[in-house]
């Protein structure tokens, strides 16, 4: 789980995006003008993000009753309703779009995560994300990805070493680049290094290093890679991971497949809020069922 105030900077720039000076078409409402709205599913998928919807809604009127009928991790059938909102119409329809923007990106993050996490069942691998993230919004989009059942990669480029082709490149080779860091960083601190070939493979093996990445092998590759490390070492392959290919790279034995498009090019879950069911009437009379 996070902390909703952690993103509130970025839930005010949204809004201040949106709304900017002022809803110009909220205006030919009535500003005591109360009613009900319901946000429902127009597709089947597991939900993530109905805390920030909240701070949403909270932050346009905090005068705003919400009322939760499901929780991040919940799969939703198509029309399932997920919240419910009484307040000024005018309040809630200025915050629907930001709401629903939150809440559709990271619904279908976890929903694609599942369904991979899916695909793999009953194998000892775990899916992962990766840094290819919406700016200002990686610690959300890795939030999705657990409630999807997924696990995250490092966050950033401060709490794991990751050694790729261009730092090998730039510094000589894999053994120099490895014996380099190990000089910089703590015991603590892991460090994965990207291989392309057999040949590399074996040289991250001999440099102990604690993770080896398979970057767009071959499943023959990879089998092979993964009987040579034999578990001394952490496995994990990463390059065009798609649906259909999930299954088979499992099955050669690495521990970790990560998938760049879990959060670079997700599918968003379709919501919407509904106002069909407003009870026209001012917030007095509403509240005294009216």
């Amino acid at each position: 789980m996070f902390a909703t105030f952690q993103f509130q900077e970025l839930i005010d720039r949204a809004l201040q995006e949106d709304i900017g000076t002022g809803d110009l078409s909220t205006r030919i409402l009535p500003e005591d003008l109360t009613g009900l709205a319901k946000l429902y599913a127009k597709q089947e998928g597991v939900i993530a993000g109905l805390s920030l919807v909240e701070q949403v809604f909270q932050r346009v009127d905090p005068r705003i009753q919400i009322h939760r009928l499901a929780k991040d991790g919940d799969i939703v059938k198509v029309g399932g309703v997920v919240l419910e909102l009484v307040g000024s119409l005018s309040s809630i329809l200025q915050g629907e779009r930001t709401a629903l923007n939150f809440l559709q990106h990271l619904s279908g993050i976890a929903t694609a995560t599942k369904r991979a996490v899916d695909l793999v069942a009953g194998l000892s691998v775990n899916i992962v994300d990766t840094r290819k993230t919406l700016p200002g919004w990686r610690m959300l989009q890795k939030y999705a990805v657990r409630v999807g059942g997924g696990q995250n990669h490092r966050f950033g480029l401060y709490d794991a070493v990751m050694l790729k082709d261009n730092h090998l490149a730039a510094v000589g080779g894999l053994t120099e680049a490895v014996e380099r860091i190990k000089a910089q960083v703590g015991h603590m601190t892991k460090i994965e290094v990207e291989c392309e070939s057999f040949e590399q493979v074996k040289e991250a093996v001999s440099c102990s290093v604690d993770v080896i990445m398979l970057d767009n092998m071959s499943l023959d590759e990879m089998r092979e890679a993964v009987q040579y490390i034999d578990h001394r070492v952490i496995v994990e392959a990463s390059g065009g991971m798609k649906e259909e290919r999930l299954r088979d790279v499992a099955e050669t034995g690495v521990d970790l497949i990560s998938i760049g498009a879990l959060t670079n090019s997700v599918k968003a879950l379709d919501f919407s809020l509904d106002l069909g069911e407003i009870k026209a009437t001012t917030r007095a009379n509403w509240e005294r069922g009216i």
